[in-house]
């Protein structure tokens, strides 16, 4: 397949675009293992004129389809309208399950504002607050913030702790600390004081070497290093496992996963609600 002839997925908003790039990827995801899918978002798409060079663009950039969560109904116009000018296939990704919720709630449909999502409330200064605790307590910079941390991350090195706490900051309003669990050296006591806030990350230890591998080749450094050795990685797993059993914490598998699904599933550990633990039992 030529770079012309891949499918474009485009994830269209009229704010941030963080709700449509999130069910655009976890469509794609479905599809992943048999057809190559382009995405690509365009985010912040405020007026007519905006969609308007948008289509004319896509139009001459075949095949594609647009996925979008416009809020405003008039651009939602302006975008079918287009859209069907050009023959362009398009999704609304909210209408369908708002219009069921206020069908069962008896209720007129909610304000249609762009960006309603994103006002500065007190969950945005929360989130904004949780991103500043993730960036000042990476890595095991300064163990005094477990005390202060709603979660708390472990694992080897290139297990995605870092971007897995910005991701949880950032969409979870939850104030995250990592600290790496490194070969022989002993952890921090802090960490231990507070293991019942602890997730552990892992992954199986072919994937880490490619990802190792590939760290080393972007940094033109040897492969040869033992950062990306094969027996190294697994007697660092081997001490990370024996820690992770030590602090009794719960672990997640993060091989061949995408940031949000790890950021999902350790929110289900530490916030488990009721009817998710029935449902788990069924």
């Amino acid at each position: 397949m030529t770079e012309s002839e891949i499918p474009t997925l485009y994830s269209m908003s009229d704010s941030t675009g963080q709700t449509a790039d999130t069910l655009s990827k976890a469509a794609i995801r479905q599809f992943r293992d048999i057809q190559e899918i382009r995405h690509i978002p365009l985010p912040r798409v405020s007026r007519a004129e905006q969609i308007d060079k948008i289509m004319q663009v896509l139009s001459q950039s075949r095949p594609c389809m647009v996925a979008y969560t416009l809020s405003v109904p008039a651009l939602k116009d302006v975008l079918i309208e287009r859209a069907k000018e050009h023959n362009i296939p398009v999704v609304d990704l909210l209408d369908p399950l708002v219009l069921t919720m206020s069908e069962q709630l008896g209720i007129t449909p909610p304000r249609r504002e762009g960006g309603i999502l994103h006002q500065l409330d007190e969950e945005y200064f929360r989130r904004i607050e949780a991103v500043e605790f993730a960036i000042r307590f990476d890595d095991g910079k300064d163990p005094k913030g477990m005390e202060k941390a709603d979660i708390i991350l472990v694992g080897v090195s290139r297990t995605s702790k870092t971007p897995t706490c910005m991701y949880l900051a950032q969409n979870y309003g939850k104030k995250v600390a990592n600290n790496p669990l490194v070969f022989n050296v002993k952890p921090p006591k802090e960490l231990f004081a507070h293991k019942e806030k602890c997730v552990g990350l892992s992954v199986k230890p072919e994937v880490l070497l490619d990802i190792r591998t590939a760290r080393l080749q972007s940094l033109g450094l040897p492969a040869s290093s033992s950062y990306a050795n094969q027996d190294q990685i697994l007697r660092e797993m081997e001490y990370a496992a024996n820690i992770m059993a030590e602090l009794g914490c719960p672990i997640v598998d993060v091989s061949h996963k995408a940031i949000e699904e790890t950021a999902t599933e350790i929110i289900y550990l530490r916030y488990p609600k009721p009817i998710t633990r029935e449902l788990k039992s069924i």
